[in-house]
């Protein structure tokens, strides 16, 4: 598993440091988005700025995108295709009301083929809610 993440972060033009492999292991077990405080908590013993700047360089390099959630922002890793250029997260983040988890749906997206006289680079589809399993306990 480590060289799985070390191989993906060199793809990435990444240094694979202790911190950022351990960083990238933990996003990659989650399904929600996850804040810098929720990451915090999970590293107790960790700096605060390593983890950080981590996930700067993440956010940079394209191995996470950033989900701004009124004043918190959330990150979740990207697809193998997300590259320093262009983020392609064109899919909706969803925000549960009840249990307060941000999570990808990945069937509800933005097009990335249409025809236009303009490079998009990033597009942000956000809407708040009741996820699948909340309203499933509602009911």
């Amino acid at each position: 598993m480590k060289k799985d993440i070390e191989s993906k972060l060199i793809d990435k033009n990444t240094k694979p440091t202790s911190m950022r492999i351990l960083v990238y292991d933990f996003l990659s077990s989650q399904e929600a988005a996850l804040s810098l405080s929720e990451i915090e908590n999970y590293f107790e013993n960790a700096d605060r700025i390593t983890i950080y700047r981590t996930l700067k360089t993440f956010e940079e390099k394209g191995i996470v995108h950033s989900i701004q959630e009124n004043t918190t922002t959330k990150y979740k890793l990207c697809e193998d295709d997300c590259d320093e250029d262009t983020h392609k997260d064109w899919h909706l983040h969803f925000y549960c009301k009840i249990c307060k988890q941000t999570t990808c749906k990945e069937d509800i997206s933005f097009p990335e083929n249409i025809q236009t006289n303009f490079r998009i680079d990033e597009i942000r589809l956000f809407a708040k809610g009741i996820c699948e399993n909340c309203l499933e306990s509602l009911q």
